[in-house]
């Protein structure tokens, strides 16, 4: 800019001035780097195209990746010039295509116009989201197979699932009003949603995991299971023991005991998430009992030689589990403000107690936001978790019970390791609190 208002002043013929302006327009150390990086991003998309033996390769991919950024510098509409080119050459390869072997190559079209729009923004000066873009491209081709088998495999719970976590996320809790509704400020919409949408956003990742992982052995199926549903894990695990299978029966205390190991980890995570203050009382507690289980569990595993099949839990988002959970969550934590407001810490922590036998996760949510919200304390919020995680880690022991009746020995092994890491959870729970 400084040479061209110069260069008039000095003299200098016509034509050199008219050179000095071209390249204040078009610096070459800056147009350098375009090329590179335009030469990169459609080597990138189109080597995979080479790969994949398709008509349009490298040599395409790469030219129209430069194509695009060379008609951006030109003007706004010398990139849709560009656009409409590509286009009229996808027209001509998949006419080809359509005349010589009656197919489409809907795919590789798709990519050539990404790469294209690519080069446009690389031309306008953008550098993440074409680098970003391409990468992602690259992937989506060269995954072909798995995501194939992946969709392959998926169920219509799943796919339905997937489509419910959307639309809890990004359609409905973006239009709830963030402030209190109620006169006696106990609910707040906004607030409240996003704690369902982050606990069902851990509830389908886990099940996921589990789908994944869970072929491995049961030993994988119960801590991912107890992940999303601790309860409903050793549920799904009693009427195995009905059968009379002794495997499976020394299997019970290692498989419940690793059910409550990933309770007492996820409850962790939620408290750090929504309330990270009141870990300074929850942490050494779960923690030690998850540690305690994790070893009883490990000497039990030691001890067995064979694996029976994996759990199987159903996807754990549906219409009818997402409002059951709401209901639960905003009843705990509606419950649990009363509580704290007219009978004390005392009362909340009875509550706990008892939230903690129906959904440990959702009492653990409801005390973490009363927390942050400044209407309970740290102390008490940290210790109201650790009492709903011994609780619901205590009514593991009637459901064994039911199904397992007639074989005392392993009711009295799964009821002395819950008792034992109960007590250890309560003395962690007091050291903590002399502290």
């Amino acid at each position: 800019m400084i040479l061209t208002l110069l260069i008039p002043r000095i003299g200098m013929p016509a034509a050199m001035n008219h050179a000095w302006c071209f390249l204040a327009m078009f610096p070459p150390v800056d147009i350098a780097g375009k090329v590179a990086l335009s030469l990169a991003v459609g080597l990138l998309v189109g080597l995979e195209r080479e790969w994949a033996q398709k008509d349009l390769g490298v040599r395409t991919f790469t030219i129209a990746c430069l194509f695009g950024m060379l008609s951006s510098l030109l003007g706004a509409g010398y990139g849709l010039m560009s656009l409409v080119g590509a286009f009229l050459l996808i027209v001509f390869v998949n006419v080809r295509s359509l005349l010589n072997d009656r197919t489409l190559e809907i795919t590789t079209s798709s990519a050539l116009m990404v790469t294209t729009v690519l080069g446009i923004l690389i031309g306008q000066g953008h550098l993440f989201t074409p680098v970003a873009s391409a990468i992602l491209v690259t992937m989506l081709l060269a995954w072909k197979a798995e995501l194939r088998k992946f969709a392959g495999g998926l169920t219509l719970a799943e796919i339905r699932s997937a489509v419910l976590i959307g639309l809890l996320g990004f359609v409905i809790y973006p239009v709830l009003p963030d402030r209190f509704v109620d006169r006696w400020s106990l609910l707040n919409p906004r607030e409240a949603w996003v704690v369902i949408v982050v606990l069902a956003g851990i509830g389908f990742v886990n099940y996921v995991l589990l789908r994944a992982y869970g072929a491995r052995g049961i030993y994988y199926t119960a801590l991912l299971g107890g992940l999303v549903n601790s309860t409903a894990t050793v549920a799904e695990m009693c009427p195995w023991l009905a059968q009379g299978n002794e495997d499976l029966m020394e299997m019970a205390v290692a498989v419940v005991l690793l059910t409550n190991v990933a309770m007492f980890l996820r409850n962790l995570a939620i408290l750090a998430l929504f309330s990270p203050k009141a870990l300074t009382r929850a942490l050494w507690p779960l923690l030690a009992m998850a540690v305690v289980s994790a070893a009883i569990s490990w000497n039990r595993y030691r001890r067995n030689a064979s694996l029976p099949t994996e759990l199987k839990i159903s996807s754990p988002l549906s219409w009818a589990r997402i409002s059951k959970f709401g209901a639960l969550f905003l009843l705990i934590q509606i419950a649990g403000d009363l509580a704290q407001r007219h009978l004390g810490e005392l009362g909340f922590l009875a509550l706990s107690v008892v939230g903690g036998l129906v959904s440990s996760a959702s009492t653990t949510a409801a005390a973490a936001l009363l927390v942050s919200r400044g209407q309970l304390t740290t102390a008490i919020g940290g210790t109201s978790v650790v009492l709903c995680s011994l609780s619901s880690a205590l009514v593991d022991l009637p459901l064994v019970y039911q199904e397992t009746r007639r074989n005392t020995s392993v009711i009295r092994s799964v009821a002395i390791a819950s008792l034992l890491v109960a007590a250890v959870g309560l003395i962690g729970l007091a050291v903590t609190s002399i502290r």
